[in-house]
Parts: C-alpha cells; structure tokens; sequence
C-alpha cells in the first residue's frame, strides 16, 4: 500500500530538482474540441521545466484501439518511457499546463506499471512559476534507463466490470464530467455519443476537486465531496479516462489508493446500444 502524499508542491520541486534519483515529466493535453492536435506538445516546446521529458498520451497508447488514449501494455509502455529516461529506482514528478490534464492520468498509468514512488505536481507549471521557477526551452540529455513492469490489473477496470459495479453495488462509480453532461442535459463534445451516465453512478465533476489557481482543493472541501468513497471500493469513469484520474488522485490524497478507472470511460460505454444509459432530463 503506497503511503506518501501523491502530490508534491512547487517549492518542495524547486529544492529537489537537483537530486540524481528526480525526473520530470510535461504531460501537458488538451482534449481535441479545445485546441488543434499536438497542443500539449507544442506546450511544452515553448517552456518547460528544466529536464522535464514530455508524455503524450494518445502516443504512449494502445493505438490498435477505436478508442482514444486507452493504456498500453506494458511491452509498448516500459519501451517509452526507457527511451524518456525513466526507469527503475527513479522518482517521478508529474506535471502539466492544463488544471491535471493529463498528470493525473499518466501518474496513474505509472501506477498501473507498478510504479510506487510518481507524484503529481499540484498546480503544474503556473504554481512552478508562481514560485520562481524558469522555464527551458531546449530538449533535455536523456540517458536510457531499464524499466520493470509490474502491472497492478486492480487498478483497471473493463466495460462488463463496471456494468457489474452497477448492477451490483460492489465498488463505486464516480463519474467525473460536468454535471450537464452526466444528466443528459448537455452534448458531448464527441459527436454522435449520447450524453447520460451509467447506471447507479454518482457525478463528481473533476471541476470540483481544483481549485481557481489549479491545485487540488484543500482537503477539508476534498472531504466535503470524497469522505463517502475514502474506504470504499471506486471505480472513476470520465469521457475517455482522462479526468477521472482527478478522482483517483483525490482519493488517494485522502487515502484510497486503490481507485480504478474504468480505461474506455463514457466513450465506449455510450457506443455500445448494450449498454442502458440514464439521464435527469424530465
């Protein structure tokens, strides 16, 4: 069971940088109805911290899927993030540029690959400067490093998986979309998919767990909307899987480290007529 804070502040990277075991990764996406393709990346060419590799999660993906950004294995995965430099005994600090689009996301791939010691920059690249921290916009001397795998399958979570968490009641299901979408009130951004949510499943807008200044909000107002779920079994679900693990950082920041995300998320449950979808329009 992990047990240190899954977040670390700015000033606690600003005087850690220099450790030899630190690496820093720009996971900076946004989601494709925001900004042209290969925004995040062209984020992070125009400043990034100092060292910091970039992830791209429809890159480091299961391309062979319909589906967008689902999660690779673990021979297509540990062979990335080896050629990014991150490899075994390192530890891993998590950022982006985009209120946890996608640090939280890909803090959680690392933990699906048996990742203990990943964190999450809270606040991302605009509390680094806030605190005085410079930008580079230079690509940073990467040196291959070996990666082990060793996948936590707990923490993943099929379509049937979750119709069964729904029918059943054993885990729940937090679903983390704006809450017009989640009633059916509101379209989703990807044409052709109807808006609802699954079955039995509660609406926790990942809007809700960040704060005006893009950290996490304070654990106090955390509890206000978490406290249910700290020693139950959850799965989080989104649009595409994305902030859902705004909902598994949460949790784990209040001490369920357990969550699931449920990998296909909205996209590939409302594509699938098998599926029933429920809604609070009248």
């Amino acid at each position: 069971m992990d047990t240190q804070d899954p977040i670390v502040s700015a000033e606690w990277l600003l005087s850690n940088i220099s450790a030899p075991d630190l690496r820093i990764v720009d996971a900076t996406w946004f989601p494709s109805w925001t900004a042209g393709a290969g925004a995040g990346r062209r984020q992070y060419e125009s400043g990034h911290i100092p060292g910091a590799v970039y992830f791209d999660i429809d890159v480091i993906a299961d391309t062979s899927s319909d589906l967008p950004h689902m999660l690779p294995d673990q021979v297509k995965f540990s062979s990335h993030v080896r050629k990014l430099g991150l490899g075994d005994g390192h530890r891993i600090i998590i950022y982006d540029s985009n209120d946890f689009f996608a640090s939280a996301r890909v803090w959680w791939m690392f933990r699906v690959m048996g990742h203990r010691d990943v964190h999450v920059l809270d606040g991302g690249r605009r509390a680094w400067l806030r605190a005085g921290g410079e930008l580079e916009d230079l690509p940073p001397m990467v040196t291959e490093r070996h990666y082990t795998p060793r996948v936590r399958t707990d923490l993943v979570r099929t379509t049937q998986q979750v119709r069964e968490a729904s029918e059943e009641g054993s885990a729940k299901v937090l679903d983390a979309r704006p809450a017009g979408r989640f009633a059916g009130a509101a379209p989703e951004p990807r044409e052709g998919l109807a808006s609802g949510h699954i079955p039995n499943s509660t609406n926790v807008p990942s809007a809700s767990l960040v704060g005006s200044d893009g950290r996490l909000v304070p654990e106090e107002q955390l509890l206000k909307l978490l406290a249910p779920y700290r020693d139950e079994p959850v799965i989080a679900t989104c649009g595409s899987g994305v902030s859902a693990a705004v909902i598994a950082l949460a949790l784990a920041r209040l001490g369920n480290w357990d969550v699931a995300i449920y990998d296909g998320s909205w996209t590939q449950w409302a594509s699938d007529p098998a599926n029933p979808i429920k809604t609070q329009v009248s």
